[in-house]
């Protein structure tokens, strides 16, 4: 059949021009009613893609973030940071506050659709007070001597001591009861790479560019109005924010501090600042006999210019303790450490050190240290350089490596196979630092003990009013900032970005996910 010629004037019958009109009017409909999604799904970034997602064994703050999607607590925090029922409803606490009966949501689902019980509850409970577990979570539960499930709404809690308000320690994520054989749950688990939550979001995939998919969870309380959200992992931190105004990625977890003014001055991006509640540290391994004398530790200090190691990486709060400044636990009446060369030269002479030349000996033997710090931590490899660079110039040698996830975890955790680590801790909202500086704590891979300090833990974990808590733990700040079994450095300020297309953001202080459920892309 011939083509009609190009000059042609081919009309359609009238008919058959309304049934055009009306079919492009009914796809522009559809199209109108379809914007939001056509949006796409929200994709922010992490340097570095989630190992596992398994909230027991979370180490990595991007493990923190994704398990925020997923997972669920029994309380979580409300607008005013204010402890709130999620999976729970209620709770009613016993008169001699030894035990609570918590009250739970009804008609709550896993993403797999099996519905959530007690029993959840009480596993999640008993895996993570396991020994087999060998969670890190653990401390989270010590509170808690036993579990009871009343009926598939209720369970009882009986605590080890006196607690006038549990909810405040009931924000740990849930987990599902037949996803597991046994409570004595292991790391290379299949569950870290299928993970089930009733969170707003349900994994989906791991993809081959190290993304992670996961998609709305139509069946939660309260349904997400993104419907998808993409876990980018971009490991050069220079490219991110690239990416966020080419527009291949919607937010930014934290901004570098050189990109602040880029994205400020950006109309399709919006900055939002969030305090952390998160600090970096100088860590010794108390068992090496350098580190045993409490004045080398104290040179150390005295030797590192903490402000010049912070300017590259960003602006913050320089810290004299294990709590950040803006908590009720910080004590203001501590000094910080100063840079004093002088005294540090005189704290290794008594220790037994004689400056040789460019560096310090001991029986003949040079001062040598080695730093290592995670591969994964946002900046560590400026902060290490520059205090090897400091410690160097005044004479001691400085040996540097950096050790990925698995890796850190041998060596340093279990191996204690270090000099001196830099790293970071972040805690939720209960600063909770037991873990890390109690003689038994599972986090205390430096090996700090004192009994006095122990007793201080002790006293604030069974403190029965905020008075008494805030009172043990500025003591304690006090009294781990003089024994030095680590040099606090500080808390960083932090900026998420987003683009326009992103509204009603709200970022949690200290769980950068909890309100996700009313974000919205237009």
């Amino acid at each position: 059949m011939p083509l009609p010629s190009p000059t042609a004037a081919v009309r359609p019958a009238p008919g058959a021009r309304l049934a055009a009109v009306t079919a492009l009017l009914g796809a522009l409909t559809l199209l109108g009613a379809a914007s939001p999604a056509a949006a796409g799904p929200l994709r922010y970034a992490e340097d570095q893609a989630p190992g596992i997602l398994n909230p027991l064994f979370t180490t990595t703050m991007s493990e923190v973030r994704a398990n925020e999607l997923i997972f669920e607590g029994l309380f979580g925090d409300d607008r005013n940071l204010a402890s709130a029922p999620v999976l729970a409803t209620g709770i009613t606490v016993a008169d001699d506050r030894l035990s609570a009966d918590v009250q739970l949501r009804q008609g709550v689902h896993w993403h797999d659709g099996r519905p959530f019980s007690a029993e959840d509850v009480a596993f999640t409970i008993r895996a993570m007070k396991d020994p087999g577990t060998l969670s890190t979570e653990a401390g989270r539960v010590a509170f808690i001597s036993g579990v009871e499930v009343i009926d598939g709404q209720t369970l009882r809690l009986r605590f080890a001591r006196p607690e006038p308000a549990p909810e405040e320690k009931l924000h740990f994520k849930i987990l599902p009861a037949h996803a597991f054989s046994g409570t004595s749950v292991q790391r290379n688990d299949p569950f870290r790479a299928q993970p089930i939550g009733t969170g707003p979001y349900r994994f989906v995939r791991f993809n081959s560019d190290n993304s992670v998919t996961l998609a709305a969870h139509a069946e939660n309380r309260k349904p997400p109005r993104i419907p998808e959200v993409t876990l980018r992992e971009v490991a050069d931190k220079n490219y991110q924010a690239k990416l966020l105004l080419y527009e291949t990625l919607e937010a930014l977890v934290r901004v570098l501090p050189r990109d602040l003014a880029i994205l400020q001055n950006n109309r399709g991006v919006e900055l939002h600042p969030y305090q952390t509640n998160a600090w970096w540290y100088l860590g010794f391994n108390l068992s090496r006999p350098t580190w045993a004398d409490p004045r080398a530790r104290e040179a150390l200090a005295l030797m590192v210019d903490r402000q010049a190691l912070l300017a590259p990486v960003g602006t913050g709060d320089l810290l004299s303790g294990p709590f950040v400044r803006s908590s009720p636990y910080y004590n203001h009446e501590v000094n910080d450490w100063r840079p004093d060369p002088a005294k540090a030269a005189a704290l290794l002479e008594a220790a037994g050190y004689r400056r040789d030349g460019a560096s310090w000996t001991r029986n003949g033997q040079p001062l040598t240290l080695q730093i290592t710090a995670p591969k994964g931590l946002e900046s560590a490899q400026e902060v290490v350089i520059n205090l090897q660079s400091q410690l160097q110039a005044q004479g001691v040698k400085v040996e540097v490596r950096f050790l990925d996830e698995a890796s850190w975890k041998a060596n340093i955790w279990r191996a204690k196979d270090f000099d001196l680590v830099v790293s970071q801790w972040s805690f939720d909202r209960n600063e909770d630092v037991r873990e890390q500086l109690h003689s038994k704590g599972t986090r205390n891979f430096v090996g700090y003990k004192n009994p006095a300090a122990d007793a201080l833990l002790d006293k604030a974990q069974a403190a029965t009013t905020p008075a008494e808590k805030k009172a043990a733990l500025r003591e304690l700040h006090g009294l781990v900032h003089n024994d030095v079994p680590m040099v606090f450095l500080w808390t960083l300020d932090s900026y998420a970005a987003m683009s326009v297309k992103v509204r009603e953001v709200v970022v949690h202080p200290f769980s950068f996910f909890s309100w996700v459920r009313d974000w919205q892309i237009k």
